[in-house]
């Protein structure tokens, strides 16, 4: 008997209401989920997406029947084999399962167990429109992701192989994912809010023209490593007013003369994101990236203070002006028990990996685990072994810190070899030795006189304290009969008047106590 025209009209505005709904469903976060949800309501069956292997690739929350399920994906295996588009599978004893292919990916399909209505086709036809945009849209947002990843992992991946003095493959990488790296380059370290880290670095990535190489720091989650090429700036006028998509910087730099002055980089980013700390090195070659990233940590150290929130580096890390000859023989003789290591077992870490790991556990403390993608447990027994190796409690000591960090920068400085081979054969340097030259009385004067000259004159006092303590703030307070944010305090105070960063790692500790035993103020 044919529909009324009343009956019609009902079925025409309940079929636009559906579609509404639908269209409604498609804009939330979630889509996909709610759809197959509102579906399971309207037609009283459980609704999924199934692929044509059988696996179920979406369905609502909370509890599914096995039985259902495992007749759902049975259906979809029958429907992919017949190489149908749609059909109504099943009925008889078990229920009708209805099936439709999504326009946008014909291997998955909308799956309905158990609605015994002839206008459920209609209904699914409708919903699998919808839904194969949302999957189209999902899967795009996937396929960003994971791209977004890769190049993150890669990235972190160019940092690292620069952090180790692999320049050469660092650039392949680099060359890989975009423009090559520059030869000579600046690091900032931007301190932002760790939920915002992404947002951050693409937003300065945009004021910069592409011409900064932006990391997200592996090691401290609310810290971004900015690469950039000095000179580095953005004109008046380019960053967008808060709440608005900042333009594109074409021109990395102004050339003197042909145009309007440009903004640092740095300013350009305290600007327009006030929650942010901005430290900067000076310029250095590419090969000297672990130098300027020091650097650019102890200018952020006196940037959190800055009434401008940043600050450039104005200090001097280079202790290689201190050794001659037998400065390079003393660090090789310390080394030496690791360099000649070799491993039981083929998997354990060799020389090169164990001295890599002092390097970063000297850098970075227990981070260092997040830095050379390791188990905290793994980090502590390679300390305990380097402690075996080497003679000495650099796990604990820092007087044992402060020299196996002088000796792994002396050994691994471009003019090591050469120096060694000047050394004098068959004598043996000693650290006092290394220290006791003119050239490290020189060195040892220049970091310290900021404290000298520094008011209170309790400040060097504290730093002095701290060394002794093995620069654990505890026992320091306690040495100096004050509070731990006193302590604390003072020694913020005394970054400011240094330049350098002592609380936070990389600190300046290691320089610090080398130059007190230079002058024997220790």
């Amino acid at each position: 008997m044919p529909a009324s025209p009343s009956d019609v009209r009902a079925d025409r505005a309940d079929r636009a209401d559906d579609i509404l709904a639908l269209a409604r469903l498609a804009t939330r976060r979630g889509a996909i989920r709610d759809i197959l949800g509102w579906l399971t309501w309207r037609t009283g069956g459980p609704a999924a997406l199934i692929g044509d292997t059988g696996r179920v690739l979406a369905r609502p929350g909370g509890e599914s029947d096995p039985s259902v399920a495992r007749l759902a994906a049975e259906a979809a295996v029958e429907l992919h084999r017949r190489g149908a588009p749609s059909a109504v599978l099943g009925g008889g004893e078990g229920p009708p399962v209805h099936l439709i292919a999504l326009d946008a990916d014909p291997r998955t399909y909308l799956v309905v167990v158990g609605p015994d209505d002839p206008r459920c086709g209609t209904l699914l036809a409708d919903a699998a429109r919808t839904l194969g945009l949302c999957w189209r849209l999902e899967w795009a947002e996937r396929e960003r992701r994971r791209i977004e990843s890769a190049e993150g992992h890669s990235r972190e991946a160019v940092l690292h192989l620069l952090m180790v003095g692999s320049v050469p493959a660092a650039q392949r990488i680099a060359g890989a994912l975009r423009a090559a790296l520059p030869s000579v380059i600046q690091v900032y370290v931007i301190e932002c809010p760790q939920p915002r880290r992404r947002e951050i670095a693409q937003r300065i990535d945009r004021e910069a023209g592409g011409g900064a190489w932006i990391v997200p720091c592996p090691v401290r989650p609310n810290h971004l490593i900015a690469l950039v090429p000095p000179g580095t700036a953005a004109p008046p006028g380019t960053a967008s007013p808060p709440g608005t998509a900042p333009a594109a910087v074409t021109a990395p730099a102004a050339v003197a003369g042909t145009g309007p002055p440009q903004e640092p980089l740095d300013l350009l980013i305290v600007r327009l994101v006030p929650e942010c700390r901005v430290g900067v090195s000076a310029a250095v070659a590419l090969r000297d990236t672990p130098t300027a990233y020091e650097q650019a940590i102890h200018a952020l150290a006196v940037a959190r203070n800055a009434p401008e929130h940043r600050a450039g580096f104005g200090g001097d890390v280079d202790v290689t002006v201190l050794a001659g000859p037998e400065g390079y023989l003393w660090a090789s003789e310390l080394l030496a028990p690791c360099l000649r290591y070799a491993p039981a077992r083929r998997a354990d870490p060799g020389p090169q990996e164990l001295l890599g790991t002092l390097g970063s556990w000297l850098s970075f403390g227990g981070a260092a685990s997040r830095h050379l993608k390791i188990h905290r447990n793994t980090l502590a027994a390679r300390i305990r072994h380097l402690d075996e190796l080497l003679g000495v409690e650099v796990s604990r000591s820092l007087p044992a810190q402060s020299a196996a960090w002088l000796a792994l920068r002396l050994h691994t400085a471009p003019q090591a070899a050469a120096a060694r081979a000047l050394a004098t054969p068959g004598r043996t340097a000693t650290l006092d030795a290394v220290l006791g030259t003119s050239a490290a009385g020189t060195w040892a004067r220049v970091q310290l006189r900021p404290l000298e000259q520094a008011r209170p004159t309790a400040t060097l006092e504290t730093v002095r304290t701290w060394l002794r303590a093995d620069a654990r703030l505890p026992a320091a307070a306690a040495a100096l009969g004050i509070s731990l944010p006193g302590a604390r305090k003072r020694l913020t105070r005394a970054e400011d008047v240094l330049g350098r960063s002592l609380l936070t790692a990389p600190s300046a500790k290691y320089e610090l106590w080398l130059a007190m035993r230079a002058l024997g103020s220790l």
